[in-house]
């Protein structure tokens, strides 16, 4: 190959714009005995380029060993157990103002009165439905004669 072209060649390679064939031949032109005494200096670069291409990857990659997590699951289920045993033995308990008990009896008195009352009204409801029912079977026995 004309020395003048490789030239051109290493230009235009080393300002990125050779295609993929040009830069076949310079690797094919630095590969050869015949390199001009003033490119030798880039033999290497290229030689660097053609053994890197066919280097290969031949050492055992180690693959990702699934993790057992079991013990550290048996631990944390363990600690929340006893989270909850403490949880549940060391609650408060409630004191006797918490349970609605009075101290005075004229007040523990009125308020029992109050939920009596109420108590009346709701089942009064239910007796005058039951009255309603009544009511009707008396006219049903004097209408439809037995």
């Amino acid at each position: 190959m004309e020395l003048r072209t490789i030239e051109k060649l290493l230009e235009k390679y080393f300002d990125a714009e050779t295609s993929t064939a040009e830069e076949r031949e310079l690797k094919i032109y630095f590969a050869s005995p015949d390199v001009a005494p003033h490119l030798e200096q880039y033999r290497p670069m290229f030689g660097y380029f053609a053994q890197a291409g066919t280097q290969q990857f031949d050492k055992p990659i180690p693959l990702k060993t699934k993790r057992n997590y079991t013990g550290w699951m048996s631990v944390a289920a363990s600690i929340v157990v006893m989270l909850g045993m403490f949880t549940f033995l060391n609650r408060a308990q409630p004191s006797q103002a918490e349970l609605g008990t009075y101290d005075d009896p004229e007040v523990a008195f009125r308020e029992t009165q109050k939920a009596l009352n109420m108590l009346s009204k709701n089942v009064n409801v239910g007796v005058e439905s039951v009255n309603y029912i009544g009511e009707y079977e008396k006219s049903r026995k004097t209408i439809f004669k037995e």
